[in-house]
Parts: structure tokens; sequence; C-alpha cells
């Protein structure tokens, strides 16, 4: 009887596979395609990166230009080809803006309309969201399907009803004039209603239990779950009215009562050629705007991540 050689069958057994890196027919074959596939997976995330940075800079570009001009010196932004970098900066637009212009008038405003409608907008809105969600009343689920059908109506077809109301509640070249028609919104009402819908009815039943009133419910159980809602519509509704062009031109004929955006319009058709002027007020225009942003944003996030998780 004869001995196997160790040798020989651990070479026959180290024949059937191939260690060496990268083969086809082993263990190290596997680990070569993990490896392949986490390159290509890795070359795909440094495209996508580097195609996000690329739009991100070409959506920045003309605010960077804007910033960057309304420090050149007058006439140097309407060059060719365009600068844009400032060959000297100079402070005197933003200067002329309020000594010549009276642009702080129009930024007290603009203000003061935008933080008004904000504010009021958010109790309305968030009371009739909720009311619409927990509230059991007659004809509650119909008034709401019609509501929501204003929805798909544009925004200027209103303008005209809207204006004549306005007219015959004397209204007409005064702030509330502005701040009225944008103190309550449908899709507002909507936005909190949807949200308000997650809140669960047992934590409003045991309040109600406890002796609280319906304003209590609403103020010490709602306004907290729908914290990240209200600051998503706050940023929402300072945004459209602080931006808002048309109405405020239609209601108020008073220059003292013009709002940034009207304001700037004008200025544009006094000042053609001041290119520089016109960017220097563009800049007092956006910065409130991302003040806001950057203030609420943890909110904003917190309100798009919930609604994207309950949809």
């Amino acid at each position: 009887m004869s001995r196997t050689n160790p040798r020989v069958v651990l070479g026959e057994r180290k024949s059937t596979y191939d260690y060496r890196p990268g083969a086809a027919g082993g263990p190290a074959g596997g680990f070569g395609r993990v490896d392949s596939a986490r390159a290509r997976r890795r070359g795909t995330q440094v495209v996508l990166y580097a195609l996000l940075i690329i739009g991100a800079l070409i959506a920045l570009l003309p605010m960077i230009w804007m910033l960057s001009a309304s420090f050149m010196p007058t006439g140097e932004a309407s060059t060719y080809p365009p600068h844009l970098i400032p060959s000297r900066i100079t402070f005197a637009h933003y200067g002329d803006l309020f000594t010549r212009l009276n642009l702080g008038r129009y930024l007290f405003n603009s203000a003061l309309i935008a933080v008004i409608v904000t504010a009021v907008s958010l109790v309305i809105n968030s009371l009739a969201g909720y009311a619409f969600a927990k509230l059991r009343f007659r004809g509650r689920d119909r008034t709401f399907r019609i509501l929501s059908l204003g929805l798909v109506l544009p925004v200027q077809v209103a303008m005209l009803p809207l204006f004549l109301l306005m007219k015959n509640l004397h209204l007409i070249n005064t702030y509330w004039g502005v701040i009225i028609p944008g103190m309550a919104s449908i899709f507002g009402i909507f936005l909190i209603r949807q949200y308000a819908l997650s809140i669960p009815d047992d934590m409003l039943d045991a309040a109600r239990i406890d002796g609280a009133s319906e304003l209590r419910i609403y103020w010490s159980v709602v306004v907290p779950g729908i914290l990240p809602i209200l600051a998503t519509l706050a940023i929402w509704t300072f945004l459209a009215t602080w931006n808002d062009f048309m109405w405020p031109l239609i209601v108020l004929s008073d220059e003292a009562h013009y709002t940034l955006p009207v304001a700037l319009a004008n200025l544009s058709g006094e000042h053609v050629q001041d290119t520089e002027l016109m960017m220097a007020g563009s800049v007092l225009t956006v910065i409130p705007v991302l003040a806001v942003f950057l203030f609420l944003q943890r909110y904003y996030i917190q309100g798009v991540m919930a609604g994207s998780v309950k949809g």
C-alpha cells in the first residue's frame, strides 16, 4: 500500500486556486472585483461632486459679479470685456443710495411689510391648518377641497377684484393695502394642515381631558409639534413678501410708501447707465433675505426633511 505524497496533494490543491492578485479563479479574484467596484464608485462620486461644484459656481457667478460691481467706480461695470474684480474699491454708491436716493426709507417700508405679513400669516395659517386637520365641524372636508382649488389659479387672476376690494375699503396707497392680502394664503393653510395631520389624536384628547382649552392646546401642544414647518413657511412668506413687486406697484402710488423692489425699478429707469448704483441697491435687497435664511436654516432643513419622510 503506497502512501500519497503530501507535496503532490498540496500541489494539486494549490493548482485548483490561483492566488495571484486580481486573478479570477479564486478568492483573490473576488477581492479584485470588489476593489474595481469601489474604484468605479469613487470615480462616480468624484465626477458627481465636480459637476455639483461647477453648477454651484455657475449659479453663484451672477451674485459674485453683482457684489463686485457694486464696489466698482462709475462706468467700469459697463466696459467690454466685463471686469470681475474692481480696479479700485469704492463705497460711494452705497452712500448715494442712503443720502441722495433715500433708500433707508424703502428698506424700512419693505422690512415693516414683510415682518408684519410673515408674523400674522404664521398665526392665521397655523390656526386654520390645525382646524382643518384636527377639529371636527360640519363641512370641514368640503370646505378644504374648495379652498384647495385656489392653488391652481394664477395669482394675477385675483389682482383686479382684490384691488377693487382694497379701493372700497379705502386702503389704496397705504401699508395695509399691501399687508392684508398676504395675511393668509391657501398654500400656507394647506402646508400646515398636511403637517398637523401627523400629530397624535391621543395627545390632543389627553390635553382636553386635563381641562385645556382649544387655544391652550394649540399653543402648548400643536405649535411645538409644527415648529419646523412654521419656520419653513416663515422663510417662504418673508421671501415672497420682500421680493413682491407687482402688488405693491399696483396699490402704492406715493413714493414715500414704496417698497424696495418698486424703488429699485424706478432707480433703473432714472439711472439706466449707472449700473454700479443699481448693483449696490440689489446687494442691499439680498442681504436681509440671506440673513433670515441663515437664521432659520436649521428649522427649514428639519421641515423639508420631515416633509419628505412623511411623503
